[in-house]
């Protein structure tokens, strides 16, 4: 039987030649890349090849590279990060009713800490409203976290639109 699978904008298929180097890395250089042994070290040299390089490409310090175990993580560190390191710009996070439960977590969890929240609200296709979200900016916004894809609905935002009214001079 043939599969079809359309939920790309989740978890994508890893291609076989990645696959194979986390293996391959996972079983030969397992060790603590904090331990001063020789397999500890072996691992340090790979994790810092592997921030170089993807550093390289990305055009950006290998010292902005982080790694972590996953996108709940991810999302929860950007998210709280950004808004403790933005305190005294502002307390207010916009943010979008159908976001990924990590996400909406972890502004919930900002909201209980005294933090403003707007949650924008979509259309029947899921879509926000560009007129809401510009409405919506204060002086008093510090982040806006809108998904580009929602991985329930398939629903595409206006990533670029958003972008442009976020960066208006007069939000700066």
């Amino acid at each position: 039987m043939k599969h079809i699978y359309l939920d790309n904008s989740s978890t994508t298929k890893v291609l076989n030649e990645a696959a194979q180097a986390v293996f391959d890395t996972m079983t030969s250089y397992f060790g603590n890349p904090s331990s001063l042994h020789r397999i500890g070290i072996e691992a340090e040299k790979i994790m810092k090849e592997a921030r170089e390089n993807i550093a390289q490409v990305l055009g950006v310090n290998p010292a902005e590279i982080y790694f972590t175990s996953g996108g709940t993580e991810s999302n929860n560190w950007a998210i709280k990060g950004a808004a403790k390191a933005l305190c005294r710009k502002g307390n207010h996070l916009i943010t979008t009713e159908i976001e990924h439960p990590s996400v909406l977590e972890a502004v919930r969890a900002l909201e209980k800490e005294g933090y403003s929240v707007t949650y924008l609200k979509v259309d029947k296709e899921g879509v926000i409203d560009l007129d809401q979200l510009e409405k919506e900016l204060t002086p008093e916004t510090i982040l806006v976290s809108i998904m580009y894809v929602n991985n329930e609905v398939g629903s595409i935002q206006p990533i670029q639109e958003a972008a442009q009214i976020i960066t208006l001079p007069r939000y700066l």
